[in-house]
């Protein structure tokens, strides 16, 4: 986006100190989540030799806190690295540099059988139900498998009773344990999926724009279905999206996202009503606002 005078609508804050996002957790109580100036950073490869010849910057010094209980709206256009940052948070794609704290514990630089104990207090929705499902697999399969690879109290008593429950927290009949993901809808899908990730009961939930491939309808019921839980199980949420509305109805804080930085951050009421950034300014007034026709 330029602006008239050509002027970049940016201008110089590409280079400017990324913020870090302001929530109950710095009056003074430890943040389940701390994330500080986290890089993740691409190589660029040429030639024969495929010699890096430089890199691109998917992440480049976000920082971030999420307290327990809370949600905290990651929001900004495709391919500004939302979806990186939730990954690398996870160590699901190694940061170039930076600091994640989860519980108070540093995982960033840990190995592989360092990191499988905390696997468990940190899982991820997917933005594709159906691609993020074993279709070899039943539901049943599905949740029991995630319960067997990372316990959750006696993980050898994993019987009908316990999926169940756990069909049944997420609105779902129980004889779905006997059905493969073929057979439900995108919304289904993506409960049977929320319901995976939150059977070894997580203290974060990542949601990677979970409900961007759903029918505005079923959007709501998710939404909803998600608001429910977090009050049942005082789990946290980063909450990954492009949607303002889903932003003011879930989120507690926003962090808005553009070229890998976070440009501006706070409550929802802040940012949605009051936004200062140019670029948070740029992205609600693409937000259509249906208006009724005036009969003459």
């Amino acid at each position: 986006c330029h602006l008239e005078d050509g002027q970049g609508l940016l201008g110089d804050e590409r280079t400017a100190p990324s913020q870090t996002v302001s929530t109950p957790a710095e009056s003074g109580i430890t943040p389940l989540l701390a994330v500080t100036d986290l890089r993740v950073h691409f190589p660029i490869r040429r030639g024969i030799l495929q010699r890096t010849v430089g890199h691109v910057r998917a992440v480049d010094g976000v920082s971030l806190r999420l307290a327990r209980g809370r949600t905290l709206a990651l929001v900004g256009e495709s391919g500004c690295g939302k979806t990186t940052v939730g990954k690398a948070i996870l160590q699901l794609v190694a940061p170039t540099g930076g600091s994640v704290r989860l519980l108070d514990r540093e995982l960033v630089g840990l190995t592989a059988s360092a990191l499988r104990p905390l696997r468990r207090s940190m899982q991820m929705v997917f933005q594709d139900p159906f691609a993020s499902l074993n279709p070899r697999l039943s539901v049943g399969e599905i949740i029991a498998e995630g319960l067997r690879a990372l316990p959750v109290g006696d993980h050898r008593k994993i019987d009908t009773e316990v999926l169940t429950a756990i069909l049944g927290q997420l609105g779902l009949d129980p004889a779905s344990a006997q059905r493969y993901p073929h057979e439900f809808s995108g919304g289904q899908r993506q409960r049977i999926a929320i319901a995976r990730a939150l059977a070894v009961q997580p203290e974060l939930l990542i949601c990677d724009e979970p409900t961007s491939a759903l029918d505005v309808s079923v959007q709501a019921q998710i939404l909803n279905l998600l608001a429910k839980l977090q009050t049942e199980l005082d789990v946290a949420y980063l909450f990954i999206t492009h949607n303002f509305a889903v932003v003011d109805h879930l989120a507690h804080e926003v962090a808005v996202m553009y070229l890998g930085r976070i440009v501006e951050s706070g409550s929802v009421d802040d940012i949605l009503r009051a936004a200062r950034h140019p670029y948070t300014c740029a992205l609600l007034s693409a937000v259509p606002h249906p208006r009724l026709a005036q009969k003459e």
